[in-house]
């Protein structure tokens, strides 16, 4: 079905950014456009949700040129509830970026560029034309290093270097394997490409070039070996940067992933037992990872790393229940990281630092705040009934029906090692008394009431996000569970682009 309003949670935050550019050094507007502009978004998000639900797999042809001839936009289920997840996201870390963001760094250009930022992730879930999910993701890239970079420190821009230098290693991969995958079928419309690519004769070269497409969006996903730049840059910029990179720039490259993998390149043996290895290692190496670190920030991007494997692992199964495992631990990975990052951000302001061993007591201080945070730590762990329980158990389920016993031991591993370091956090941040004779620049100036709400309302809403997610699992199922049937079976997508002719 055609809907002209496909793009207006793109369009929302190309004009808050815009506008927000017009009132270039009116901070305090610009905080405000930023969150109205968010909200708006969420609005808009949710009424292509709802679009999608009651109409099916939604349709836009740019200039009206037909496809597979011009570039189209789709939103199906999965794409629309990205859109509404991310819209979600970024309204959180507006709230918290309008108090929690020094002025200097919002006359930087702060608002705008992470408008864009957001319109380059909404754009990338609703394109159907692979070169122009290449276009969103260099969008994405741009916006980000602008945002890794704002304040110039020497610790950012080392972060930074490192982000672009892997980004751009994997834009090459990416753009090479457009090259060759628009030489062997003359096509860059996805739908239109899941029907040519079966025709190609050399199914070897179709092999390599979905390599390609691999490596690129490894490295955008920090998959084993590709993963180190992330935690070597995301303790680097402000905690409303990190929580919009921790939280949603590795998911594009999940989601990009399961779209080409389950639209292009279907996966055959070798590429399955190859994601599950790649799973495998992934998880172990962040959660080792994430065993020795100390400060918040990068403990915290060593157990990204370590739960994209689990996301990798069902799209190494390629099942049903194992892609609705997937599906719904990218939900709940998204709120949850977002929010850690925000976590960590009110830590370093209520205490000046995000070093675990220079903290404490911060429950005997905020007990209610503190209540709160570990309601998101016991969801980012696993604990039933909370988000982070129920994807495992199709995880779980599918790893033992098909005998995938390194994968099992791996997920048991990833997530004692994240109760483990989750655990150690509480018990350093939270409980112990701060260590004598220990002097932390603003460690206990108390902030003004209006700023601490801002600080913590985000962090409320995305873990009344999480929560929701965890107690009506029954509903998110029932969601995963119709997104799964359209991964598996991707005809209707298909005749949703092309037209039942085709």
């Amino acid at each position: 079905m055609i809907d002209n309003h496909i793009l207006a949670p793109v369009f929302i935050q190309l004009f808050t950014a815009i506008i927000q550019l017009i009132a270039w050094r009116k901070t305090v507007t610009q905080r405000f456009i930023s969150v109205i502009g968010s909200s708006l978004g969420v609005l808009l998000a949710i009424r292509l949700l709802s679009k999608v639900s009651d109409n099916g797999i939604l349709t836009l042809n740019a200039a009206n040129w037909e496809a597979p001839f011009g570039i189209v936009f789709v939103a199906d289920l999965l794409s629309a509830t990205l859109v509404l997840i991310t819209s979600f996201a970024g309204l959180a870390v507006s709230i918290f970026s309008s108090t929690g963001l020094n002025r200097q760094r919002m006359l930087y250009g702060y608002f705008p560029i992470f408008h864009f930022l957001v319109m380059g992730l909404n754009g990338a879930f609703l394109t159907g034309d692979i070169f122009n999910l290449y276009v969103w993701f260099e969008v994405i890239i741009i916006s980000s290093f602008v945002l890794m970079t704002l304040g110039g420190r020497k610790t950012q821009l080392e972060g930074a270097v490192k982000y672009m230098a892997m980004n751009i290693l994997a834009s090459t991969f990416f753009l090479t394997g457009i090259g060759i995958l628009y030489g062997i079928t003359g096509s860059l419309n996805m739908a239109d490409l899941s029907v040519k690519i079966q025709q190609v004769q050399n199914q070897s070269l179709v092999g390599i070039t979905a390599c390609f497409f691999l490596i690129g969006f490894g490295i955008k996903s920090a998959i084993f070996p590709l993963y180190f730049w992330l935690p070597s840059s995301y303790h680097t910029p402000p905690s409303a940067v990190a929580a919009t990179f921790g939280g949603l720039l590795t998911k594009v490259g999940i989601y990009a992933i399961i779209r080409t993998f389950s639209l292009i390149f279907v996966p055959d043996e070798f590429t399955r037992n190859l994601l599950m290895a790649l799973a495998v290692l992934t998880i172990v190496t962040g959660a080792l990872g994430a065993l020795m670190k100390t400060n918040i920030r990068r403990l915290f991007s060593y157990l990204i790393v370590c739960h994209i494997g689990f996301m990798v692992g069902g799209i190494g199964m390629f099942t049903k229940l194992a892609l609705m495992g997937t599906v719904f631990y990218l939900f709940h990975d998204i709120l949850v990281k977002t929010n850690m990052f925000l976590i960590a951000g009110l830590i370093r302001q209520l205490r000046g630092t995000m070093d675990m061993k220079k903290l404490g007591g911060l429950y005997a201080e905020y007990p209610k705040i503190s209540l709160l945070i570990a309601l998101i730590l016991f969801s980012l762990v696993g604990i039933p009934p909370l988000s982070g329980f129920w994807p495992k158990i199709y995880l779980f389920q599918e790893a033992f029906s098909h005998q995938q016993y390194f994968f099992v031991a791996a997920l048991i591993f990833g997530s004692f090692i994240t109760l483990i370091v989750i655990a150690k956090m509480w018990s350093e941040v939270f409980w112990k008394d701060v260590p004598p004779g220990e002097i932390v620049e603003n460690k206990f100036e108390p902030l003004p009431l209006i700023r601490k709400i801002l600080l913590v309302l985000p962090i409320g809403l995305l873990g009344l996000a999480t929560l929701y997610v965890g107690l009506n699992a029954e509903a998110i199922v029932k969601l995963v569970d119709k997104i799964s049937d359209q991964l598996m079976d991707t005809a209707p997508y298909v005749e949703a682009v092309l037209g039942k002719n085709n």
